[in-house]
């Protein structure tokens, strides 16, 4: 059974009342904004950068999903982790997952796909040696 710890990249967010809506759990939107979030320390984690710079390679976001499996409702507070599931050789596929820490259990699935893209030449480009190397020695 999968559990947060398992998680080298994780985030800690506090569910908001406003996150939730009329069917009084969190809306499915407020997912992939936490997902979001994840994937952001994520990617400064790989790139050891704390800000993305746009004038080079960096990441852009090709695909997700989310598979909703448990409802989180306030007051909560979601803990998030995402890892490498699979790497090509001009995108990184990660899987995330958000757990409940009030039930203390696996409420949603995410399956993302992060593309390395140069912003100078608006096109794909292919992984930074620098991320595949953070990966390798982190194991993120």
């Amino acid at each position: 059974m999968e559990k947060f710890e398992d998680y080298k990249v994780q985030l800690i967010l506090p569910v908001q009342w406003g996150d939730m809506d009329a069917a009084r759990h969190v809306n499915n939107i407020i997912y992939l904004r936490w997902f979001e979030s994840c994937r952001i320390e994520y990617m400064k984690a790989i790139s050891g950068e704390q800000e993305m710079d746009f004038d080079q390679v960096g990441p852009i976001l090709g695909w997700q999903d989310c598979k909703y499996i448990f409802p989180i409702t306030y007051p909560d507070t979601a803990l998030l982790g995402m890892k490498t599931a699979e790497i090509k050789e001009d995108r990184i596929i990660v899987e995330g997952r958000v757990f409940s820490q009030k039930a203390g259990r696996l409420s949603a699935i995410s399956r993302q796909t992060i593309i390395a893209y140069d912003y100078q030449n608006l096109t794909k480009a292919n992984i930074p040696e620098q991320w595949l190397e953070n990966i390798k020695v982190h194991g993120f």
